[in-house]
């Protein structure tokens, strides 16, 4: 355990120094620092990272990225089309920005889940070993950035922006599990009393621990108190840097206070709709509430994490996609004011910035649901479970961009070439964090772990 004490109280400044939630196979993050310093260049790891957008509930495949503008209504999309940068391709009506980045993404058009099932695929699954794809990488590669001290796999939820917002969901799968491989390569939760922030024993109040000022605050005592002990307590230079990386490295990373207000703003989805604009007769209204307020900060959050050595960032809004037009749940049109709003400016604004910071080709973002929706539109205006066709969104990480991958049947309802799959994506996701020859090598993987990366295939036009 990393226990954040009194570093004047007796052992304090050991128990500091003792990283139980930052470990690969028993190693504290000092002893890893050595490792990599005496092992450097035999990494599988590349200097790429993921971002992935889970929009849970299963968006529209019609409605987001395939219009179908010449089929019958009732099919086509119901909030129409615009031209995209891209002649002669469209996006739904709801994503204008996103139209005119087109250039600088790609999306599947024959994406197929399996079926139209609510659970947490294709980022938790059966295909995935029962654990986020964050975890697989972890295991491979290693809980910890080896030169930020920054845990590799993050799950960023509403309560990391505001501590108010909804718990989420866990009855269709947890975001956090790490099936077979052990809780130790589990999502680092911030704001959401996960896993490693249990690891982190503070002594402050909650409330403190939840004020992100006051907990920086905190962390710069602790480094100036033990910067006056020096060399006198003995510590060696891999001690310090690890100290240096927990304290300085990782606090600021969670602190948008550090960004540029223009940026945060222009992140920012709290303002496109209101709350009191969002129908309060659907029992999902707070959800609604908390996709629109957090969606945007939590990408800009994921940005900065990524920046700060974070390979696997696991991004959901809880359970919001999902548009029958029930007592839960708003219609098409409804939801897609509700969703696709913050949807289109959010990723728009993250691909944006990715670029600006010449990270494009470092960072991949990934959008995707669990299922699409039924190509025709239900009699309240909705559209019901599809597990035959989704849409898929990928921008940057080095793959090529301003394509569209595949092509679907007239209705929407299902692949018209190759079905991209699960496996696929998982495996375009590896191929993108991964030396995947590399990996193949090693020894130690369990069988079903190696066969991951012997038979997952990547994307075929994204390769």
């Amino acid at each position: 355990m990393l226990s954040i004490l009194d570093p004047l109280a007796r052992g304090s400044r050991r128990d500091f120094l003792r990283i139980g939630g930052l470990t690969l196979g028993g190693l504290t993050l000092a002893d890893w620092l050595r490792t990599t310093a005496s092992a450097a260049g035999r990494s599988v790891a590349t200097d790429k990272s993921v971002v992935f957008l889970f929009m849970h509930g299963g968006p529209s495949q019609i409605e987001t990225f395939d219009p179908k503008m010449t089929a019958p209504t009732g099919i086509r999309s119901i909030n129409g089309e615009v031209q995209t940068a891209l002649p002669g391709i469209t996006f739904g009506a709801t994503y204008p920005k996103l139209a005119q980045l087109a250039e600088k993404l790609s999306v599947v058009r024959s994406f197929v889940t399996g079926d139209g099932n609510h659970d947490i695929k294709p980022i938790v699954s059966a295909d995935s070993l029962k654990a986020n794809l964050g975890s697989i990488y972890a295991r491979v590669a290693g809980t910890v950035h080896p030169l930020t001290g920054m845990p590799v796999n993050a799950a960023l939820f509403p309560q990391a922006i505001n501590p108010q917002a909804q718990a989420m969901q866990t009855g269709f799968g947890r975001f956090t599990d790490a099936g077979a491989l052990g809780a130790a390569y589990a999502p680092f939760m911030p704001g959401s009393d996960g896993p490693f922030q249990q690891s982190l024993k503070l002594t402050l109040p909650r409330e403190r621990l939840d004020d992100r000022r006051k907990l920086r605050q905190e962390f710069d005592r602790i480094r100036r108190t033990v910067d006056t002990r020096g060399e006198a307590d003995g510590l060696d230079k891999f001690q310090e840097q690890a100290l240096d990386t927990i304290l300085r490295g990782v606090a600021e990373a969670f602190d948008l206070s550090k960004e540029d207000p223009k940026t945060v703003a222009r992140y920012d989805t709290a303002p496109l709709i209101r709350p009191e604009d969002i129908d309060k007769k659907l029992n999902n209204h707070k959800f609604y509430t908390d996709h629109t307020q957090t969606l945007g900060k939590l990408l800009l959050l994921s940005r900065r994490l990524c920046e700060a050595g974070c390979k696997f960032v696991t991004v959901t809004t809880n359970f919001v996609w999902d548009n029958h037009a029930d007592v839960n749940n708003a219609g098409v049109e409804e939801g897609m004011k509700y969703c696709g709003v913050p949807f289109d400016h959010a990723v728009s604004a993250f691909i944006e910035d990715v670029e600006a910071r010449g990270l494009s080709d470092k960072i991949l973002l990934v959008c995707c649901g669990e299922m699409g929706r039924t190509p025709r539109i239900n009699g309240r205006g909705g559209r019901d479970h599809w597990g035959n066709l989704a849409p898929l969104l990928l921008s940057g990480g080095g793959l090529p961009m301003g394509r569209v991958i595949g092509q679907s049947t007239k209705d929407a309802g299902e692949p018209n070439s190759d079905p991209v799959t699960i496996r696929n994506l998982i495996g375009t996701i590896m191929h993108t964090l991964l030396d995947v020859g590399e990996v193949r090598l090693q020894r130690n993987l369990p069988f079903d772990l190696a066969r991951v990366f012997a038979d997952y295939t990547p994307i075929t036009g994204l390769s």
